[in-house]
């Protein structure tokens, strides 16, 4: 055997040659607190964005700094916070006890420090780890820290964290309290602006969390006196089926109905934080529901049918709470504090007596909820003896899942981690398909390719999800039959054409999505594709233009030499173009469902039979395209 060259190895071509890079001293560096915040924001406060979505990192800046104002009042301190927003400034003021004017540089720009790690200062409050603050300060161009306490105020100003004015304790007129003032980096929040409708979302679940505690936010005011009853009346957009049951004892608040709709929709809280992503207390009190009422009628139901339809929330409140990241949206703790219960068995024996003791005394509703039940169990059962054929599809859906291209990362992946930028395009059509398939990213982005129209699924039961192939395969690449805790995709993107059979699909789709999975939706997974109506160009650039407006501005721009394209199909826009429309810069507008919209009453007007109404609606509200003129 002829012996190799060691001296004349060659890799192969698809192999890249590592750098050589000096590993020494001088490669090892340790970055001050500010500046490891700013080249790390999203370890501190998730993702950046621009304002356009409720979790965008300038919200999470706010909700710090509103943060230590709730301490403050949970510790029994201040009934009012006063929040005001123009333009990029914003402005907190609490009225609790003031920091303590010797330690206002501390707890504004040194990392770990903070008066919460002493339980006897702050017993069961949410800003545990000292960073908060100190993020908020990093991340933005200006931050101004006032402390008022018993007629004194310390005050100090930063720009990214560097001081730039510090100011000897003076005398004051203010009453207690701290006072914060920022601006968010433009270099980190690019293009941001605060949306008002997020703003007031925020503010109001404070108020539902803190009965009593006034918000007085650009002038108007927010209060709430009957807690988490109010926060239900907000979300809900169908009526209650019963009263609220309203249970509230010590470290725990919650309320409970169900609605004639679909699927479930809890909220949970912890030390006044919303908790969107639950965690312990709430994996506790889905299972802790159930299992009163079961145990209460003394009958066999399944769980599931029990929570079907169910509205509910919960807030409790925990010594030294644990949280899975630093925007505390997902509680990990398992014990209520260090010489608590365990989370399970406290949830578990409070709903145990309370709920069981509201239900006895209440006869209507333990009636109605009842008799939901067993709907609920009787449609499951119909479900459950469809036709064999109807069945085996169920069964097999996920093995020969035709109309799905799977990306190779799900939302929910197998080490429990929730990956944000995985998505689904829900696309009419080869074509459309096709072109959004040669340009997506494999790993994150998936297709559901239809065939055709969908079926009208309005008034029909829940049946027809199994029953209909197109809507059986959905589900399942969704994975929604045991509700979204499973779903695969954080975000679920109705992509269809811009003419009249595309926002008909769209339609269709919409109302599956609302009367079998309306959480899907009221959680924030569901998007409208925006793609461009109209390429406008030259031999030397291109715009594309969304809008009418942007057609004329991008005529103007080009003059005598413009080009103008019209797409009325995705499949219509080549491989090469549609990389630029999802990728980082794609367009998404969400659906939302707003306290007044009342679904079935809207799903019914434009999805029922109730057709002359529509069609003088239509005629009232008819847009003409001058090119189809």
């Amino acid at each position: 055997m002829e012996e190799t060259d060691k001296t004349q190895l060659v890799l192969p071509d698809n192999v890249n040659t590592p750098d050589v890079t000096e590993y020494d001293s001088d490669a090892i560096r340790t970055l001050d607190w500010k500046e490891h915040i700013r080249r790390r924001a999203g370890m501190y406060i998730g993702k950046l964005g621009d304002g356009s979505h409720a979790d965008d990192g300038i919200y999470v800046l706010l909700k710090e700094v509103i943060d230590n104002a709730i301490d403050e009042y949970m510790m029994g301190f201040g009934k009012q916070i006063i929040v005001e927003i123009e333009n990029d400034k914003v402005s907190v003021r609490d009225y609790g006890r003031g920091i303590p004017l010797d330690k206002v540089v501390d707890v504004s720009s040194k990392m770990n420090t903070g008066a919460k790690y002493d339980s006897k200062a702050f017993k069961k409050s949410v800003g545990l780890n000292g960073v908060g603050i100190k993020a908020v300060n990093a991340l933005s161009t200006e931050f101004h820290i006032q402390a008022f306490r018993d007629g004194k105020c310390k005050s100090v100003r930063y720009s990214c964290g560097e001081i730039i004015d510090e100011q000897p304790i003076v005398d004051t007129d203010q009453g207690n309290g701290t006072s914060v003032v920022f601006v968010p980096d433009r270099s980190i929040f690019v293009d941001y602006a605060y949306r008002e409708e997020f703003v007031i979302a925020l503010i109001k679940n404070y108020t539902y969390l803190n009965s009593g505690l006034i918000f007085i936010y650009n002038g108007v005011k927010y209060v709430s006196k009957n807690g988490l009853v109010d926060l239900l009346n907000e979300k809900m957009s169908t009526a209650p089926l019963y009263d609220m049951i309203h249970l509230s004892g010590k470290d725990i608040e919650v309320v409970i109905t169900h609605n004639d709709q679909y699927g479930e929709e809890f909220y949970s809280f912890v030390n006044g934080q919303y908790t969107i992503l639950g965690g312990t207390h709430l994996s506790a009190f889905r299972e802790a529901v159930p299992r009163t009422i079961k145990e209460f009628f003394s009958k066999n139901f399944e769980y599931t049918d029990i929570r079907n339809g169910i509205v509910a929330a919960i807030s409790i409140k925990i010594e030294e709470p644990i949280f899975e990241s630093q925007t505390k949206t997902k509680l990990g703790s398992r014990d209520m504090g260090p010489d608590g219960p365990t989370v399970n068995k406290f949830i578990g024996d409070f709903l145990k007596k309370e709920l069981d003791n509201y239900l006895h005394r209440n006869n209507d509703t333990k009636d109605i909820l009842l008799k939901k039940i067993q709907e609920s169990e009787k449609e499951r059962k119909a479900i459950a003896g469809l036709s064999k054929a109807a069945r085996d599809r169920a069964k097999k859906a996920n093995l020969n899942n035709d109309k799905l291209q799977d990306c190779r990362i799900h939302y929910n992946d197998p080490k429990g981690d929730l990956r944000e930028e995985t998505c689904i395009f829900i696309t009419e059509g080869d074509s459309a398909s096709g072109s959004i398939g040669k340009s997506r990213n494999a790993d994150t982005q998936a297709i559901f390719s239809l065939r055709g129209k969908p079926l009208n699924s309005f008034g029909k039961t829940r049946a027809v999800v199994y029953e209909n192939d197109e809507f059986n395969k959905l589900q399942d690449a969704l994975n929604l039959e045991d509700g979204i805790e499973g779903l695969r995709y954080n975000k679920v993107i109705i992509a269809t054409d811009a003419d009249d059979d595309g926002m008909h699909i769209r339609m269709l789709l919409l109302c599956f999505l609302l009367q079998f999975f309306p959480d899907l939706v009221k959680k924030g997974h569901v998007y409208i594709f925006e793609t461009p109506l109209f390429r406008v160009r030259n031999k030397k650039e291109t715009r594309y233009c969304y809008t009418e407006q942007e057609r004329l501005d991008a005529i103007n721009y080009f003059g005598d030499s413009a080009e103008i394209t019209r797409f009325k199909g995705l499949g219509e826009i080549s491989p090469d173009e549609f990389k630029g429309f999802i990728g980082d810069d794609i367009r998404l507008t969400p659906v939302t469902i707003r306290k007044e919209d009342s679904v079935k009453e809207m799903l019914e007007f434009y999805m029922g039979k109730n057709t002359l109404a529509r069609q003088e609606f239509t005629i009232d509200n008819l847009i003409v395209d001058e090119e189809d003129l």
